[in-house]
C-alpha cells in the first residue's frame, strides 16, 4: 500500500522568532531574505512560516512579546548571488534608518557579509561567498 503522506522531516527543519509585529516582520524577510509565507495561522496567536525555497527550512514568526532577540553575533544567515546584491540590500537597510554592520570581507570560508537588524533586533546576516556547502560536505556526515 502506498501512503499519500509525506516522508517525515529529518534534521534541522525551523528556527523560532517571537516577534511584536507578524505583519511587519513578514514584510523584513520577505524584502530582505527573498522568503516567502507558506504557512500562517492565528490560534493562541499569530504565527507565520517563511521558507527561501532552496530546502525544506523554515523560520517560524511568533507574534508576542520579545523576551530575547538574536542579537550581537547571533543571526540568521542568507547567502546572496553577489556581493552588489549584499550590497544593495545593505544600502536600502540604512536608507530605511535600520541599524546595519558592515560590509566587511573575511576571505573564505566566511566571505563578504553584512547584517540588518530586523524591527525586533533579531540579526539578519547577507553574505557572499561563505562556504558553508563545502565546508558541510568535506564533514564525514555531510
Amino acid at each position: 500500500m502506498v501512503s499519500d503522506r509525506p516522508t517525515p522531516d529529518r534534521g534541522l527543519t525551523h528556527v523560532a522568532l517571537p516577534v511584536t509585529d507578524l505583519d511587519r516582520s513578514v514584510a523584513f524577510y520577505e524584502r530582505y531574505a527573498d522568503m516567502t509565507v507558506v504557512h500562517e495561522r492565528d490560534e493562541d496567536g499569530r504565527v507565520a512560516w517563511l521558507t527561501d525555497g532552496t530546502r525544506p527550512f523554515v523560520i517560524v514568526l511568533l507574534e508576542g512579546p520579545v523576551s530575547h532577540t538574536l542579537g550581537g553575533w547571533s543571526h540568521l544567515g542568507v547567502a546572496c548571488a553577489t556581493r552588489d546584491e549584499v550590497n544593495a540590500r545593505l544600502a536600502a537597510a540604512r536608507a530605511e534608518g535600520r541599524p546595519v554592520s558592515g560590509p566587511a570581507d573575511d576571505g573564505p570560508p566566511v566571505g563578504y557579509w553584512g547584517i540588518i537588524e530586523d524591527p525586533d533586533g533579531h540579526n539578519l546576516e547577507l553574505s557572499y561567498g561563505q562556504e558553508v556547502g563545502a565546508t558541510a560536505t568535506r564533514h564525514p556526515r555531510g
